[in-house]
């Protein structure tokens, strides 16, 4: 069973397209170039015992999941110069958040959905702050920050063990990543959002998690 979902997360990895961010925007200046992607239609239940898909194939979601209502859980996470930081206490804590879990940002959905977090949040990231954990090292991180232009949102890395994905029921064993979602907290830590995408090649409706974080900001 092992080698099979070693086999499958493999094919999985060069399916999403790990061949470096080739459409960001680079040296050249040019803006993002946004393509037309499938937005989910609703949500997975997190953790043990549930699914999310890639392409009709189920893929086990691993960890103790968490639910609107639930309180983000301690565990820290790597930020870009290999120090640790507790995901309760980033430097938005005490803020509203939005956290973008993405699989791996050297894929075209992950990337365009941080290039939304980033442009297209219209203004939110001067009130609330805007996160996404993924996998890849902290230096991948930096690297694709840089290359990308984006410098409004916090990066932080899950590369370590995965500690952040299982403790919310985010991590897909098999593969070794996080799967697709994106959480909105309160200035208590309470998760108010959280939508994990049903289907892996599709992107979570960031305008409904927008639409959220400014509520919560607006009731502060």
């Amino acid at each position: 069973m092992q080698t099979r979902y070693w086999m499958f997360g493999t094919a999985l990895c060069l399916s999403l397209g790990l061949v470096g961010c080739q459409t960001m925007t680079g040296s050249s200046g040019q803006a993002f170039s946004y393509k037309n992607m499938p937005v989910a239609d609703g949500t997975v239940t997190a953790g043990e015992g549930n699914n999310v898909l890639f392409k009709g194939d189920p893929l086990p979601l691993s960890g103790s999941g968490v639910k609107i209502g639930d309180t983000l859980r301690d565990v820290k996470v790597a930020q870009n110069d290999l120090t640790l930081v507790n995901i309760v206490e980033t430097k938005g804590a005490g803020k509203v958040r939005i956290i973008n879990i993405v699989p791996s940002l050297d894929t075209p959905v992950c990337e365009q959905q941080t290039h939304l977090l980033s442009e297209k949040n219209k203004g939110l990231d001067k009130m609330v702050e805007l996160i996404t954990v993924s996998v890849d090292t902290p230096f991948a991180q930096k690297r694709f920050a840089q290359e990308a232009r984006i410098g409004n949102v916090t990066f932080l890395s899950d590369y370590r063990g995965g500690d952040f994905g299982k403790s919310h029921g985010l991590f897909l064993e098999g593969p070794h990543i996080l799967t697709r979602a994106v959480m909105v907290v309160d200035k208590m830590n309470t998760i108010r959002h959280l939508q994990i995408t049903p289907e892996l090649t599709q992107l979570p409706d960031m305008e409904e998690a927008f639409q959220i974080a400014r509520r919560l900001v607006t009731e502060s």
